[in-house]
């Protein structure tokens, strides 16, 4: 299925944090998707692309195959795929602060992405950096697909799976191998400590993450929220990270509970 490539610095994080949340990256942490926005201005369309989207919400074709589509439709070399993304994809505003607070409450944040590694890497160098260079001085754990080079000239370029899933990249299997660490190293040390679970997403490429955290956070008006309420899995909106932080710091401080958030049928 897929080998583990995490750190034993990434497992010591995991040991030592009190709280993890787990995020997608394109739709979520940024405004855009960039690999969304890579096929629809340089590729096979908006129109083509959404069909193609809407055919994964209902099964009708599996991620990995509507995505290598998708991608297969641009030809850009690599380096331009990369200059033209970092000049046209925006952070979501809330979320350095949210990420800030995180650092601060001892709260880890991880990156499952069905996206690139390469991409998200260049993109959170640009976009979270700042003056006070947060990314450099605390890199996020990015679990995402790699891309090869497939010539020379770098003109030529492709996806390279994390797994061999209908997904590319099964994203319940790294968050469920990363609690299940978590849960067996806090019970081999005694602790009584509560450890919540928390995941953030907007599309299709979040549905095997779906069911794996105690509370789901699923963007106002995407894709995740229709796939939620036809599978009745419970779920909590978000318009940015500002609505995420305040939740998440609400529950973490005992003002209010996990379900109270849940919108399930709501």
């Amino acid at each position: 299925m897929t080998q583990d490539t995490l750190s034993p610095e990434f497992y010591r994080q995991v040991e030592k944090a009190d709280h993890i949340v787990f995020s997608d990256f394109d739709g979520t942490i940024t405004l855009q998707d960039s690999n969304d926005f890579l096929t629809d201005t340089l590729g096979m369309g908006y129109e083509t692309r959404k069909g193609l989207n809407d055919e994964i919400l209902y099964k009708k074709t599996s991620f990995r195959d509507g995505f290598q589509q998708m991608l297969d439709s641009v030809h850009t070399p690599w380096p331009e795929c990369i200059e033209y993304l970092k000049n046209h994809i925006d952070l979501d505003t809330g979320f350095k602060d949210f990420y800030e607070w995180c650092l601060a409450h001892n709260v880890l944040v991880v990156i499952v992405s069905s996206g690139m590694k390469p991409i998200i890497h260049n993109l959170l160098v640009k976009l979270l950096n700042g003056e006070d260079n947060v990314y450099n001085q605390h890199p996020l754990e990015i679990i995402a697909n790699d891309v090869k080079i497939t010539d020379e000239q770098k003109q030529s370029w492709d996806i390279v799976y994390r797994d061999t899933t209908d997904f590319g990249h099964d994203k319940s299997i790294e968050i469920k191998k990363i609690i299940n660490y978590k849960n067996s190293f806090a019970a081999s040390k005694n602790q009584s400590h509560k450890v919540h679970y928390f995941y953030c997403g907007d599309g299709v490429s979040d549905l095997s993450a779906a069911r794996e955290s105690e509370l789901l956070f699923a963007k106002s008006g995407k894709d995740l929220i229709k796939y939620c309420e036809a599978e009745k899995i419970p779920y909590t909106t978000f318009q940015s990270f500002k609505d995420i932080h305040q939740k998440v710091e609400s529950i973490l401080s005992g003002q209010s509970t996990i379900d109270s958030f849940n919108e399930l049928g709501k």
